[in-house]
């Protein structure tokens, strides 16, 4: 049995890629409104707010400052516009 490794030697490897996928959280999230495709706000990554909505897809920072360029809403709460030194 070459090659293959004893199952709770798999289990733990997957454990710790899933532990270090959730620990790299996204920097910046787009809010998308009840029908996925309005875009309600932009939040900095670890914002609770976007935590709770559930409706929020990782981006990058260039397409957060994007966004709020073409006057999408910081939320008031993490206020990413600050973040990103974008006033407007």
């Amino acid at each position: 049995m070459q090659g293959v490794l004893p199952e709770p030697v798999v289990v733990l490897a997957e454990h710790r890629a899933a532990g270090a996928r959730q620990e790299r959280a996204a920097d910046w999230l787009i809010q998308y409104g009840l029908n996925r495709t309005n875009v309600d706000a932009v939040h900095v990554g670890d914002c609770w707010a976007a935590k709770k909505s559930g409706r929020c897809r990782p981006v990058s920072r260039e397409q957060a400052v994007e966004a709020l360029g073409q006057h999408v809403p910081a939320c008031p709460h993490c206020r990413p516009d600050t973040e990103l030194g974008v006033f407007g």
